[in-house]
C-alpha cells in the first residue's frame, strides 16, 4: 500500500509511538490522518484530525468508524503496559484490563473499520505487535500475554480480511524510548525508526516487519532447541 494519498487514522495518537506514526503519516504524503485518543485535546500535531477513541469503548469505536468513512489505513497502536505477573494478587484485574486495550480494542477497531476499509477498496490494516508477543516473563508478563493473544488476532484477521483485499501487517519490536517505557532499562529504538520500517514494508506489501535485531533474532529463535521462550 502506498502512503501518498492515504487516509490514514490512528489509534492512540497523542503521543509516543502513535504521535511518530501521524507525523510521519503526514510527512510521507497521506491525504489525511485522523489522530485519535481518549482525550482529543491532548492532540496537538499540526495538520492532523483529532478525533476521540477510546478503543476499549463500543460507541467510541462506532462512532469513529461512522466518521472516518474515507479510510484507507488503520493503524492499531493504542495500547497499554503495566508491571507485573502471573501470580500477583491482582493479576486477574490487571489482566482483564490489558485485554481489553490490546487485544479486545484492536478487535474492536478492525470490526468497525473492515466495512471501511473495503468500500475503499481494501486498504491496510497496520496492527503494533511486539517482541513480547513470543517471550514472556517478568516484569512484564501480563503485557506480553495480551500481545501474544493480539499476534493471534493479527494472523487470524489476515485471512478473514484477504478476500476483500486488505493488507494486513504486523509490526514487532523490542523497547521503543516513548513515555511507556520510562524506568526500563536497556537498548531502545527511536520511535521515528520503527515508524519508518512498519511504513517501508506496508509500501512493499509485507505482512510483518520485525524493526530491530533484537527482535529478529527472537523470531529466529522460536524454533531453536531450546526455542527462546523457554
Amino acid at each position: 500500500m502506498n502512503l501518498r494519498n492515504a487516509v490514514v487514522l490512528i489509534t492512540g495518537a497523542n503521543r509516543g509511538l502513535g504521535l511518530a506514526f501521524a507525523r510521519i503519516a503526514l510527512a510521507r504524503g497521506a491525504r489525511k490522518v485522523y489522530a485519535a485518543a481518549r482525550d482529543p485535546s491532548t492532540i496537538s500535531l499540526p495538520g492532523v484530525e483529532a478525533i476521540k477513541l477510546d478503543v476499549s469503548n463500543p460507541a467510541d469505536v462506532a462512532a469513529a468508524a461512522a466518521r472516518a468513512t474515507d479510510v484507507t489505513l488503520v493503524i492499531n497502536n493504542a495500547g497499554i503496559a503495566a508491571m507485573g505477573g502471573f501470580l500477583d494478587g491482582d493479576a486477574i484485574e490487571s489482566a482483564q484490563r490489558h485485554l481489553d486495550v490490546n487485544l479486545f480494542g484492536s478487535l474492536r477497531v478492525a470490526q468497525a473499520f473492515a466495512p471501511v476499509l473495503a468500500a475503499n477498496g481494501g486498504g491496510a490494516l497496520l496492527n503494533v505487535l511486539s517482541i513480547a508477543s513470543w517471550i514472556n516473563g517478568q516484569p512484564l508478563g501480563l503485557y506480553a500475554m495480551s500481545k501474544s493473544a493480539a499476534w493471534a488476532m493479527t494472523n487470524g484477521l489476515r485471512h478473514d480480511l484477504r478476500a476483500q483485499g486488505t493488507q494486513v501487517l504486523g509490526l514487532h519490536m523490542g523497547f521503543v524510548d516513548t513515555d511507556l517505557t520510562k524506568g526500563i532499562d536497556g537498548p531502545k529504538s527511536t520511535p521515528d525508526a520503527i515508524v519508518n520500517q512498519a511504513f517501508d514494508g506496508l509500501e512493499a506489501g509485507a505482512q510483518e516487519v520485525l524493526a530491530d535485531e533484537r527482535t529478529r533474532q527472537v523470531k529466529q529463535g522460536l524454533s531453536a532447541n531450546p526455542p527462546v521462550y523457554l
